[in-house]
């Protein structure tokens, strides 16, 4: 027995590869690969396929310098992402467009060699400006003349076997025309790989339908799916609308096209051809349509593996001729390559947009927090939700007088070296920094998720705090700075947490009377002190020794406060 990859390129190619027992496969689009894949979705070096106990592997990422790197669209077996897999037989692997099917063979049968090299195209940013004008009708669906699924838009590859040794003239024709579609086709995808506009992108392919079909107009609409992060009926607006008649122009920016049609092409993902949309069942009540001379149409989904990102429209108004099946083959492939083209740049940008965020929010907020906030960004709204937290305030002692001595420049030196050490410790035990005032700072413990263990981590915080500090003033001390010292006050209760402010502004934080008596306790503390409250002391039961200290009076509450000091050195 053998072990074979059959390999399914984006691009339509096939092609098998034997697999060496105690090798170690590289995949990816670069050309230093082993396996090299023309599939803009592919990373450079994108994954591994590597001998394992007599059977391969596969590793999702690429080593540098020892450490394993992950890809960026991850690898899917039979449909389920996975980080490493041993594969077995019948395994499809699927890498962005690009499929291998793991197989165990017989050793005499056969492997096909690679084929040669194609050309790749890379992906560009968002930045449409969309035209108006373009109308819909809701019509009942009727009958039509063909459909294209999916699966023959992604990765359609046009295959003709001469079996005669006599060539026909209306082959020799059949055999030109495909030629031609795969030239445009090459030339559209060398184009798309300098471009970098979307707009540019859908010129480019109505361009090349133009060229292709004997379609008089084409427009081009995306889809917004969601409105305020709910999935909708699929919203379409145009992207690019544009006339082989310049005469046409100002009708075609009044240009009504059928929602039930565009509606079924992004629902079943099948590219639709009607040859006559007077006798049609799927035009009948549309009268703007019929009136505008419109014979027969083609609307194909802008379609991916993962998504349908819009659809692809194009009529004629010739009345005695329509679109034919080949037409239909041609705007679909031109969909499909487009489709591509869309959701890298939508990707491009969602991780632009994803790094910004990361880069704010991690200054303020543990990884694991920011990670859970970037997959739900429907939590990014003001308003807030009243729940159990820790509030933790430290301050430095005797600040004003230190600041008066000093110059600004070495006052914020200090700032600057005590806040970093002090946050990363609030970090380390799972906080959220809710800002930094003055020289204070105010840490919460359980927002935005909360736990059983938030008062506990909140007195570690306060302990790691007052250690730390020491080892800060011998660095402080090294570098000219004077001692300081804090006090830190906890408490433990409920607080509304939210998103604060104008849709303009707003900040994370809480609010409520448990935030005021941290607030006061921490005021009360003495520097190297730690105030708790008898709520957070009972939350952290034999976690460390106590001091009972007499209860504090706080303004606007009947009943004082209990209070304990920390005993930490």
């Amino acid at each position: 027995m053998k072990s074979i990859l059959k390999i399914t390129e984006a691009t339509g190619q096939s092609w098998e590869l034997e697999l060496s027992p105690a090798a170690v496969y590289t995949i990816g689009r670069a050309k230093e690969n082993d396996i090299v894949l023309n599939d803009r979705r592919v990373s450079r070096h994108h994954a591994q396929i590597a001998a394992d106990n007599g059977g391969f592997k596969l590793i999702d990422g690429y080593f540098v310098d020892g450490e394993l790197k992950r890809s960026v669209n991850r690898v899917f077996v039979n449909g389920v992402p996975h980080l490493e897999k041993t594969l077995d037989q019948g395994d499809v692997v699927t890498i962005g467009e690009s499929r291998l099917l793991y197989q165990m063979v017989a050793d005499q049968t056969p492997v096909v060699q690679p084929p040669t090299e194609v050309p790749t195209v890379t992906g560009a940013p968002y930045n449409p400006k969309v035209p108006t004008g373009v109308n819909f009708d809701d019509q009942p669906l009727g009958h039509t003349q063909l459909l294209m699924s999916a699966r023959d838009i992604i990765g359609k590859q046009s295959k003709l076997s001469i079996e005669a040794e006599i060539v026909t003239p209306s082959e020799i024709k059949q055999l030109r025309r495909k030629a031609q579609i795969l030239e445009m086709l090459y030339e559209m995808t060398k184009a798309l790989g300098t471009v970098f506009d979307l707009k540019e992108i859908f010129v480019r392919a109505t361009d090349l339908i133009f060229r292709g079909t004997p379609s008089d107009r084409v427009v081009a609409l995306l889809a917004d799916e969601t409105i305020d992060g709910k999935i909708i009926a699929y919203s379409l607006y145009p992207i690019a609308v544009k006339a082989r008649d310049e005469n046409l122009e100002k009708v075609t920016e009044k240009l009504t096209i059928s929602r039930t049609i565009t509606q079924k092409v992004m629902r079943e993902k099948v590219a639709l051809l009607s040859q006559d949309a007077k006798t049609d069942a799927m035009f009948s009540g549309s009268d703007s349509i019929v009136s505008q001379g419109v014979r027969s149409t083609i609307c194909a989904p802008l379609i991916t593996e993962s998504n349908v990102h819009g659809v692809v429209y194009a009529d004629r108004l010739d009345p005695f001729a329509a679109f034919t099946s080949d037409d239909l083959e041609l705007i679909s492939a031109v969909a499909a390559q487009t489709a591509v083209a869309v959701e890298t740049i939508k990707a491009h940008k969602r991780l632009a947009r994803e790094e910004v965020a990361r880069a704010n929010y991690s200054r303020f907020m543990p990884e694991y927090v920011v990670k859970q906030l970037l997959e739900k960004p429907d939590s990014f709204r003001l308003g807030g939700v009243n729940q159990k937290i820790t509030v933790l305030f430290a301050d430095i002692r005797g600040f004003t007088s230190l600041s008066e001595k000093e110059s600004p420049e070495k006052v914020v030196g200090l700032l600057n070296k005590y806040f970093t050490a002090m946050s990363e410790i609030i970090f380390a035990y799972g906080g959220t920094l809710d800002k930094y005032i003055g020289d204070g700072l105010m840490a919460l413990f359980g927002a935005p998720n909360a736990s059983p263990e938030d008062a506990k981590n909140a007195l570690k915080t306060a302990v790691a705090m007052q250690k730390r500090l020491r080892t800060l003033n011998e660095e402080l001390a090294a570098e000219g700075f004077n001692r300081i010292e804090i006090g830190i006050g906890l408490h433990t209760g409920i607080a509304t947490i939210g998103y604060i402010g104008s849709e303009q502004r707003s900040e994370y934080t809480a609010i409520g009377d448990s935030v005021n008596i941290a607030s006061r306790l921490e005021q009360n503390a003495t520097g190297g002190q730690i105030l708790i409250s008898e709520a957070t002391a009972t939350e952290c039961e034999h976690l460390i020794t106590l001091i009972p200290h007499e209860p504090l009076s706080v303004k606007n509450r009947l009943q004082p406060v209990s209070l304990f000091e920390v005993k930490w050195n």
